[in-house]
């Protein structure tokens, strides 16, 4: 009984030294008001150059057919490894968190049985084209505002080409290059 007693004693101790933590630090709050500067005390003076890692022109984009004609599927093979986390690739394969890639080079956009596509893609009437899976590669989000797809893209145009060069040998009947 003695034993039972020291424990409540010790749980109590906690639990007040807690709650005075936690009020002091509320008190504490409210007693001292930050004040904020109107304009900074010290002006940083820094020169206008341009930086060694920001291209001076804007990056010309480049035609993915011509990309799609140097692409090793090989090479898209690896990067596809970025896609399987969310989406299978074999024929008649599930639908995951994404659907099945199987066939995705000529299918029409938001459309694939079974998978509940986001709004976006269910407006998407074109058919997945190179061009289209290009651009839709570099920036989901951008390409398709709404889209449930949270792949931040590939920023690499030759990575892009390479994995659409894989994309499109899923399929019976891959779509021809000309």
């Amino acid at each position: 009984m003695n034993n039972d007693l020291n424990k409540n004693k010790i749980f109590a101790a906690i639990l007040i030294a807690l709650l005075l933590g936690l009020i002091s630090s509320l008190i504490a709050g409210h007693m001292i008001q930050p004040k904020y500067l109107k304009k900074n005390v010290y002006v940083v003076n820094i020169a206008e150059t341009p930086s060694k890692d920001v291209p001076s022109e804007p990056e010309v984009k480049q035609d993915i057919m011509t990309l799609l004609d140097t692409a090793d599927p090989e090479k898209g093979k690896a990067i596809v490894k970025k896609c399987v986390q969310c989406h299978s690739l074999e024929k008649g394969g599930p639908n995951r968190i994404g659907p099945n890639l199987w066939g995705v080079v000529g299918r029409t956009g938001g459309e694939h049985p079974g998978f509940n596509f986001s709004k976006a893609a269910e407006k998407m009437e074109e058919v997945w084209s190179f061009k289209h899976l290009y651009d839709y590669l570099e920036n989901p989000r951008k390409f398709m505002p709404g889209t449930k797809m949270s792949f931040i893209g590939l920023k690499k145009p030759k990575d892009r080409a390479n994995l659409i060069a894989y994309l499109r040998t899923l399929s019976d009947n891959p779509i021809p290059l000309k």
